[in-house]
């Protein structure tokens, strides 16, 4: 039976921002991830302005700044048939040196927070290991069972257990935790598409008959999300990709001609859309952080900054327990107190999205009640520098931002290494 301090349960950002913050405090931590690399496309690779702040905290924003990336400073919806892209969050109006939303692969930062991390004595990453279920004794989780990819099992110990692992998370099979969903009235395609140096830059959107679209500038290629009616993947793959294909073109016109990079549904993912949270992020033993604590929807693109903001919190709170060999219930309830009022604000806001904005146009309607409504408030935001930068300040940053632990702070850190 193996023994750790702390068991992180998943190796996405979340996992892998709190196992280095922990381990750079000195904390036994052990990391179990249950694929074999981080290689996953149209994950979120989206990094906002708080993680980036964050990085440079921790000593590595050279080595984050020699990633490859793309660098979007501006949020544009076409308002209206046939009217240009009018601009409604302008991140280059905050203050630098993080104006602006990095787009990287998110494989790259997880290898750069892996090597990182071991660096550092008391971490331990194990991939292509799946906790199954959990360690309970006297009511209290004391650590997980785990698998691993060549069938062998075992059982990890530690003080405490935190679950990142997403919304598939181990930990929202138990009931006490009481999961609440709310309704969401659409699905995701992701693809990609083809882009051109006129194109426009940036993150760009546009609608079209009974979806909306979301254009991401990579470069040399836009990564494309299509919002669907909840629920209509296999109705609207059976009529078609041509079909897609035109409809698409057609909402987004200076893409015509590109439609056909799509050669078959196989380029097209889904992603089951949903919003939901726990009402106890915690029992004795266990914490959960980001996903596994709360879904949220694409809307604003902010999920993996929130959870960053969760494991940064995290870290901050419960070091100085860790460290004692001790962590109270108390303990990890004041995490969930710190961060679930951010949570909150932003889930209402997405679900405010949902309602005023997706809905209604993913029904053939216009937003807000009228499209003379929708053009009215838009050119608002367009015209008026203030109201532009509440957007992009809640782009960049979220409702709180969370300071990392002292111990781990680092002005400047080595350059990171290809580990073997």
């Amino acid at each position: 039976m193996e023994k750790t301090t702390c068991c992180v349960v998943g190796g996405g950002p979340a996992g892998m921002v709190l196992a280095l913050l922990l381990a750079r405090a000195g904390i036994a931590v052990t990391v179990l991830e249950k694929h074999g690399d981080f290689l996953r496309d149209f994950r979120g690779d989206t990094v906002h302005p708080s993680t980036l702040a964050l990085l440079d905290d921790l000593g590595l924003a050279e080595s984050f700044a020699r990633l490859p990336q793309r660098r979007v400073r501006t949020v544009q919806l076409p308002v209206g048939a046939g009217r240009s892209a009018v601009t409604v969050a302008d991140l280059s109006v905050l203050p630098g040196p993080y104006d602006y939303v990095a787009m990287v692969p998110q494989w790259d930062l997880l290898d750069l927070l892996a090597e990182q991390a071991r660096r550092e004595p008391s971490f331990r990453l194990c991939m292509n290991t799946e906790a199954t279920s959990f360690l309970i004794e006297s009511g209290r989780v004391t650590g997980v069972r785990y698998r691993t990819s060549d069938g062998r099992t075992g059982t990890l110990r530690a003080v405490l257990t935190v679950a990142c692992d997403g919304r598939g998370s181990l930990a929202r099979s138990r009931p006490e935790l009481g999961l609440r969903h709310f309704t969401c009235p659409m699905d995701a395609w992701w693809f990609r598409l083809p882009r051109r140096d006129d194109d426009p830059s940036g993150l760009v959107g546009g609608a079209g008959d009974g979806f909306l679209t979301a254009m991401i500038d990579r470069g040399d290629y836009w990564q494309c999300a299509a919002l669907i009616p909840k629920g209509t993947d296999a109705e609207r793959r059976a009529a078609g990709l041509d079909r897609f294909q035109a409809a698409y073109a057609a909402a987004v016109p200076w893409l015509a001609g590109r439609t056909d990079a799509l050669r078959s549904w196989d380029d097209v993912k889904l992603l089951d859309v949903h919003l939901d949270r726990l009402r106890r992020w915690h029992r004795p033993g266990l914490l959960c952080i980001g996903d596994a604590a709360h879904a949220m929807s694409p809307v604003f693109g902010i999920g993996i900054n929130l959870a960053v903001q969760d494991a940064v919190a995290a870290a901050r709170h419960l070091a100085g327990p860790l460290r004692r060999g001790t962590v109270r219930l108390r303990d990890v309830r004041g995490v969930q107190r710190r961060r679930r009022p951010t949570t909150v604000v932003t889930q209402a806001l997405q679900r405010t999205a949902h309602a005023r904005f997706i809905a209604p146009v993913l029904r053939g309607r216009p937003p807000l009640g009228s499209a003379e409504r929708a053009r009215r408030v838009a050119d608002l935001v367009a015209g008026s520098p203030w109201l532009r930068r509440l957007p992009a300040y809640f782009v960049a940053y979220g409702a709180l931002r969370e300071r990392p632990p002292a111990e781990a702070v680092r002005r400047r850190a080595p350059d990171a290494k290809t580990s073997t």
